[in-house]
C-alpha cells in the first residue's frame, strides 16, 4: 500500500500485517440515529513547538471541539504538547494520537495521563500504537512482536486507569501489584491507532476506540472500520472511531488535495480529503460518517502560519456538521 508521508500520519502498516485495504469483514461500524457529531483539528508535529499555545487558544475560541497531536520521532513529545494545549485553553479536548508503546513504560504513560486527567477532567484523550518501526530501531526500542506488546500494553493501561491493582507477567509488560494513587475517577478511554488489519481488529477487540490516519479515503475507510467491527464482535460497550482527514479550506482546495493525493500514491477517484468552504467541508465529511467515523479530525495541508484561519474554519464546521448531515445535504 502506498502511504502518505509518514511524518504526516501517526501510523503505517505494521510488519507482518495484512494489507489494510484488503477485502473487508461483513459487519461494518455504522453511525445510527441522531447524535451530536464532534469534530477536531490536527496540530502536526512538524509545526514549531512554540506555536502550539497560540493555535490551541485559537481553536478553543473558534469553537473547535478537539485538538489532536501525535508523536513523531524525533520531533515533539506528545505528553508535553498535551499539557501545553490544555493549559492554553478552557474547554478544548486534547487528544494524543498516538503514543508509541515501545518508547514508554506503561506505568509512566498511565501516571502522565492520569495526572493530566486530574488537572483537566474530561479533556484528555489517549491513543497508543506500534510507532514507526524504523524509528523504534533507531531509538533502541523495537521489539520482536509489536502486536504482542500493543496487546499487553493496552490491557495494562486500561486496568491502571480503572483503578485496579495490576500484576501481570507478559512477554513485554511485567508489573507487580501496581496501582495508581490518582487513578481517574471517571472512565478514561484508551484508543489504538494503526493501519494493518491485525491492528484494526485488535483495536476492536480490546480498546475503547480506534484512530485512523489521513491515508484513508472515502472509498477505503469503510473497509478499515469493518476490520475494527470484526474485532468488536460480541462487545456492546462504548467505542469511538476517530479519523484524521486531509483538509484544504479555500478556493484552491481541489488542486491542493489532488497534489497531496498524488504524492501519497492515491488516485483522484479514491476520494481523498475534504476542502472548500465550511459547508463544503461538512458536506464532504458525510461519506466518512456514513462509513462509521464518529469523530472526524481535520488535518491541515498548509503551513503553521495558516493555522489560526484553519481552526476558525474547523469551528465553523463544528457548528454546521449536525445540520448538514441530518439534512442529507
Amino acid at each position: 500500500m502506498c502511504q502518505p508521508d509518514r511524518r504526516e500520519n501517526p501510523g503505517v502498516a505494521e510488519p507482518g500485517d495484512d494489507d489494510p485495504f484488503a477485502a473487508h469483514a461483513s459487519h461494518a461500524i455504522r453511525r445510527v440515529g441522531p447524535m451530536s457529531i464532534r469534530t477536531g483539528a490536527v496540530f502536526r508535529p512538524d509545526f514549531p513547538p512554540a506555536s502550539l499555545r497560540t493555535v490551541a487558544a485559537a481553536a478553543d475560541a473558534a469553537g473547535t471541539d478537539e485538538l489532536w497531536l501525535w508523536e513523531d520521532c524525533f520531533q515533539q513529545g506528545g505528553v508535553a504538547q498535551a499539557a501545553v494545549a490544555l493549559s492554553a485553553s478552557e474547554r478544548l479536548v486534547v487528544g494524543v494520537g498516538l503514543i508509541p508503546a515501545p518508547l514508554r513504560n506503561v506505568v509512566s504513560t498511565a501516571m502522565e495521563f492520569a495526572t493530566l486527567e486530574a488537572m483537566f477532567p474530561g479533556r484528555i484523550r489517549i491513543g497508543v500504537g506500534h510507532g514507526i518501526q524504523d524509528w523504534m530501531r533507531q531509538a533502541g526500542a523495537a521489539v520482536a512482536s509489536p502486536m504482542t506488546l500493543l496487546r499487553e500494553y493496552v490491557l495494562a493501561l486500561r486496568a491502571l486507569f480503572a483503578g485496579e491493582t495490576v500484576t501481570v507477567t507478559g512477554r513485554y509488560v511485567q508489573l507487580s501489584e501496581v496501582a495508581l494513587d490518582y487513578a481517574p475517577p471517571q472512565r478514561l478511554p484508551v484508543l489504538i491507532g494503526g493501519t494493518g488489519v491485525k491492528t484494526l481488529r485488535l483495536a476492536g477487540e480490546i480498546a475503547d476506540g480506534v484512530i485512523l490516519d489521513s491515508g484513508y479515503t472515502r472509498t477505503s475507510v469503510g473497509a478499515a472500520l469493518a476490520h475494527v467491527a470484526a474485532g468488536r464482535a460480541g462487545r456492546s460497550d462504548p467505542f469511538d472511531t476517530v479519523g484524521f482527514i486531509a483538509c484544504a479550506p479555500g478556493e484552491d482546495a481541489a488542486a491542493q488535495l489532488a497534489q497531496k493525493a498524488a504524492a501519497s500514491g492515491l488516485a483522484p477517484e479514491d476520494g481523498f480529503g475534504v476542502g472548500g468552504t465550511a459547508t463544503d467541508i461538512a458536506t464532504g465529511l458525510k461519506p466518512y460518517l456514513d462509513a462509521g467515523l464518529s469523530t472526524p479530525v481535520l488535518q491541515p495541508l498548509g503551513a503553521v502560519d495558516t493555522m489560526t484561519e484553519f481552526v476558525a474554519v474547523c469551528g465553523e464546521v463544528a457548528s454546521r456538521i449536525d445540520s448538514v448531515v441530518d439534512q442529507g445535504i
